[in-house]
Formats: C-alpha cells, structure tokens, sequence
C-alpha cells in the first residue's frame, strides 16, 4: 500500500494530482535556461571560444576547414549565447550547483522542475546526467540531487513535517515506451533492496502514453517506487541503467540508443498542515543526435537511429512552434498547433516545454574539428529552446483528512466553549488553560 516503504502507485494518478488544478501561488513566468559544455579532447579544433563571464560561444570555422560545414554551406563565423558555460576542465560539481542546484531547490519549494541533456552521439550527455562509474567526484547530476533530496527531506522530518520520495524510469526506445523499474525484477517487491541482472528489453513492461480531456499526459504501467533513504534510490538508478538499451557505435563504444527519463515526485507537509506540496524532478538523458553516415549504423542501428533522429526533428518541431506561439497576440496564439504528439518523447516531456514547470537544458558538445558542424547545429537548437517561456506554479493541495480532523477538533472546542459560556459544563467538563487557550 501508500503507506508502506515497498508501496506503489500508477503514474498517472501522481502526474494527474501533480498537475490539475489552478495556480495556487508562486506563478511566474521563466524562459527555459540553456547551458553548454564542452567534452574535454585531446585534439581541440581550435574553432570556438567560450567566453563563461558573458556566456558567449563563437565558432570561426577556417576556409580551408569549410568542408567540415557541408557543400551548400558559406559561413565562416557562428555566435551563441548560453546561461552558462562549462569549458573542458568543468568538473561535475560545477555543473550540478550551476545546472541542477536550482531545480533541486525549486522541485523541493513544490515547482515541478526538469533539466534535459541534449547533443550528439558521444558529448558527455549520460556523464553529465549520471556520472562516470570510477571516481565518486564523477557524480553525475541524478545522484547528486537524490543525496540533497532526501538531506532536505530528512531536516524537514526532524522538524516535524512530512516527506515522501517516489522515483520511476522510463526508456523510449524506438519510440515505444519501457519501464526500467518494473516489479518482476526486484522479485516482486519495489523496495530498493537487490540489484537484478539485466533483462532482455522485451522482458520490460511497456509504457502507454495517453492524454486526457485537458490536456494532462498519463503514463500508463509506468510503476512507481517510493525510496525511504537515498541509498535506496541510487540502487533504483543503478537498477534501471543496467536495462538500457547501449550499443557500440563508430562515434561512441557505449552510445545509449534510447531517450530515458528518469523521475524524482515529491509529497511534503509542514507539521500539523492540510496542505500537501506535490512536485516533480525530471531528469532527461536524451538519445545522441547523429549522422547516421558518421556512427557507421546499418542494420537495427539504422533503424535505432532513424527512431532517435525523427524524434529528435519531433523536438526541434515542438520548439520552433513554441516559439511561433510566443510571438503571436490573441486569437492566433490560442489556435497555434504544438505537435507534442508527434513523438513519444514529446508527449511525455509535454509540461517540461511551454508548460507548469522550470526547465532547464544542458547542450553536450565534442570540440574536435570533425564534429564542428553537429556542435553549432546543437547551438542552434540551444538557442530555440531558450526562446520558450514555461508557466510555473507551485502544487498545492488541501488533504481532505486532515481538513476534516481539524474541523471536527473545531467543533469539538466550540461546543466546549458554549457550554462553559452557558455555565452547563460541571466539574467534569471544566477545561484546563492549554484548552482555554485553545479555546
């Protein structure tokens, strides 16, 4: 049940509770916040500068290096800005306190918060999101925001109020949905407790995407697993990354063929109040973009990348229309079409990009010569994104329960002063000073 370490929910109940209902307090209005970071290389192309104080980018691409750009492409000169930059020597903790500290606070203050990784195949996108398995300082952002997570949670406890962490992780892999966390892998049991072997992606529930009267996107068999420490998450984490669908590629031996977002929700109280703060933490690892004539892909890899490309374009298609939206007045803004639908991704990221959250996007780039062309094109993508503005609010919600306890403590005291007032209450009904107090 809920109320138990080893309980389960639908997704869907939580993202519909998280998600209906009118802005209660704290709206605003934010533009989604780009970064960038630059894969250390060896053989730096010597093509860009960053300068981090002003957060500009600018690429100079040589004449004698404008094959590298395309054969109907003339430009020499490319200018970027970002939120932040992180050059080759960024270490991991730079990027979460920069990146992710701001969305940690924010899904914790009851903002539903998401940071996505995108670039192409190869840049540092599952480094940066989940870190590097030989040096603990190679933490990536999802381990790090459970431990601050569950540090709040635990001050939050001592202080007598109420925290409550559920985590799932969902794969898209050609553009089906799986869940990296289902039941039959911990023996039937959703606690953190063994890791499993990897299973076989046919063997993962599959994950329905639908979307109801008003808009609000369900994820249907997408199991929900409440963590009662921090070691218990990071074991989920551990968990579902072994099912991952990698392959080996020609631009990266481990490349992750699958988009995979994994999900912190957030249930928080403050001592003795009916109102619950309910929240979301997305943290998106995007598959890489990629020249299916640079990765060598043929056979299911082609396909592989065909399905990652054509959502990715889905991507590209929802920004540019976002952005449309934004700049048109009245009627016609109402009536400009957003295709979320258009892939999986898309739909489920569909709050995340011109809706109630703050959303933040870490652009991965390698700084070699030959992939000049992908990191502007990744630039560019950067660029549109930060043109959409989201509408944030915080969730609140009144719990019924404990309203009604309260209105019956209520009555129960009225009643009590009403007698005393009418001079009824005999000795046995006399009330001491924290009552009248009370009172």
């Amino acid at each position: 049940g809920n109320g138990s370490a080893g309980g389960r929910r639908s997704m869907a109940a939580s993202a519909a509770a998280a998600g209906d209902g009118a802005p209660k307090s704290g709206e605003r209005s934010d533009h989604i916040r780009v970064f960038l970071r630059v894969r250390p290389t060896r053989r730096p192309s010597g093509f860009f500068g960053l300068d981090e104080e002003s957060g500009s980018v600018r690429f100079d691409v040589p004449p004698d290096a404008a094959g590298l750009m395309g054969p109907n492409n003339s430009r020499s000169q490319y200018d970027f800005r970002f939120d932040g930059l992180f050059g080759m020597t960024a270490r991991q903790e730079d990027v979460f306190e920069r990146v992710a500290g701001p969305a940690v606070a924010n899904a914790l203050a009851g903002y539903n918060a998401t940071i996505f990784a995108y670039g192409q195949t190869g840049s540092g996108k599952t480094f940066t999101i989940t870190g590097g398995p030989q040096r603990y300082e190679d933490r990536g952002i999802i381990p790090r925001a459970l431990q601050r997570i569950f540090q709040q949670c635990d001050a939050s406890r001592k202080a007598g109020g109420q925290a409550t962490v559920w985590i799932s992780y969902l794969e898209v892999y050609n553009e089906v949905g799986y869940d990296l966390l289902e039941d039959s892998a911990t023996g039937g049991h959703s606690r953190a407790g063994t890791v499993p072997g990897t299973k076989a992606l046919e063997e993962l529930p599959r994950v329905t995407v639908r979307e109801d009267e008003y808009g609000n996107v369900h994820l249907g068999n997408l199991s929900l697993h409440r963590a009662e420490s921090e070691e218990e998450a990071l074991n989920l984490l551990f968990q579902g990354d072994t099912n991952r669908a990698i392959c080996e590629t020609a631009m990266n031996p481990v490349s992750s063929r699958s988009h995979c977002v994994f999900t912190i929700s957030l249930e928080q109280r403050e001592e003795g109040s009916p109102v619950v703060r309910r929240s979301k933490l997305h943290l998106v690892d995007l598959a890489g973009s990629e020249r299916v004539h640079k990765t060598g892909a043929t056979g299911s890899l082609f396909r592989e990348a065909t399905h990652i490309n054509s959502s990715l374009l889905a991507l590209r298609r929802v920004i540019d229309s976002l952005h449309e939206r934004s700049v048109r007045r009245g009627a016609a803004r109402q009536h400009t079409h957003v295709p979320y639908r258009d892939s999986t991704i898309t739909s489920v990221l569909r709050d995340s990009l011109g809706g109630n959250c703050k959303t933040a996007v870490v652009a991965t780039v390698s700084g070699e010569a030959s992939n000049t062309d992908e990191s502007i094109s990744t630039c560019r993508f950067a660029q549109g994104v930060a043109r959409i503005r989201n509408e944030a609010c915080v969730n609140l919600e009144t719990d019924p329960a404990v309203l009604v306890a309260r209105l019956k403590e209520q009555v129960r005291l009225l009643q009590i002063e009403k007698d005393y007032a009418a001079g009824e209450a005999g000795s046995e009904a006399e009330i001491d000073e924290e009552e009248r107090a009370r009172v």
